[in-house]
């Protein structure tokens, strides 16, 4: 196996702001209701951008929601029956282990998204399916959010697929973020070790390789948080000799990419916090709302 390492610094996040944050958005859409054409309307009477309900009831088990992106005229048809299908043929009969489903017809066309509710229980959790078509690529995503409004654990899985691309265009992964251990590991000393085990990790398997991302912050002595991210890929099967080989002269890009993508995001994390932190309640509410209904403007969330 191939590991590699690279750590960052980034502003603290208060968690009495990340949990006003995120009970102010689970209420705004709570408050929300369905608008003329499926449209979904926030208490204030806004529409949330792009999005539209499709069958069922608005946040009810089962409710079905898609999204038809801008396109040229004469393509807004086939883009709106490529998001039906997805969601009818796709996501209808529930969640599955396997690859997405294709969407026939929607390889040229605008991506279709659609998502399915599974459960809205904001005191509880929050579950949704959804399934995103483009160019003949399929990737179909499962979310589960525990305790919404104080976030405990999030749980992330996907699969994707190119319709007669064969076992070489088939991928899955599974991520899983244990919040209250991240608060924990957080709350350190920063003279403590590090947590033994990481709150966050992603895993994604390819029938050529798996690989194992993971997150492990730790509290740095001005305040700051110190992020360590781990990458291990390793080949499968026979064709391990072979993805030592690749890695072995892959090791440089591999680990350049790491450093880079580390470093972009710690940088979008720390000017978002700069923008977003100050606000409190009702500011904050109000910064959410706006985000929902016109998210061009509101880069930053």
């Amino acid at each position: 196996m191939a590991r590699f390492t690279h750590t960052v610094t980034v502003a603290a996040l208060d968690r009495g702001w990340f949990e006003e944050a995120a009970g102010a958005l689970v209420d705004l859409l709570d408050t929300s209701r369905e608008g003329p054409a499926g449209s979904v309307v926030l208490a204030d009477g806004r529409a949330v951008a792009g999005l539209r309900l499709l069958k069922g009831r608005h946040l009810r088990p089962g409710a079905r929601y898609g999204e038809v992106p801008a396109a040229p005229e004469g393509a807004a048809g086939e883009a709106g029956a490529a998001v039906e299908a997805a969601g009818g043929a796709a996501l209808a009969s529930g969640p599955a282990d396997g690859p997405a489903a294709p969407v026939s017809g929607a390889g040229d066309s605008p991506a279709a998204q659609a998502f399915v509710l599974r459960s809205w229980r904001p005191s509880h959790s929050v579950e949704a399916e959804s399934l995103v078509v483009e160019d003949g690529m399929s990737l179909r995503t499962g979310l589960r959010l525990s305790r919404p409004r104080r976030p405990r654990a999030v749980e992330l899985s996907l699969a994707g697929h190119r319709a007669g691309g064969g076992s070489l265009y088939r991928f899955s992964g599974r991520g899983q973020a244990d919040l209250a251990a991240w608060w924990a590991a957080v709350d350190r000393l920063p003279a403590a070790p590090p947590a033994a085990r990481p709150p966050v990790t992603v895993r994604a398997v390819h029938r050529l390789a798996k690989a194992r991302l993971t997150l492990t912050p730790h509290p740095a002595d001005d305040g700051s948080w110190r992020i360590t991210v781990a990458l291990g890929v390793r080949g499968r099967w026979l064709l391990r000799p072979v993805g030592a080989v690749v890695l072995f002269f892959a090791r440089g890009p591999l680990e350049r990419g790491l450093r880079e993508a580390a470093q972009g995001a710690a940088a979008e994390w720390n000017r978002a916090l700069a923008e977003l932190t100050p606000l409190h309640g009702d500011a904050l509410r109000a910064e959410i709302a706006d985000a929902l209904v016109d998210p061009d403007g509101r880069e930053a969330l």
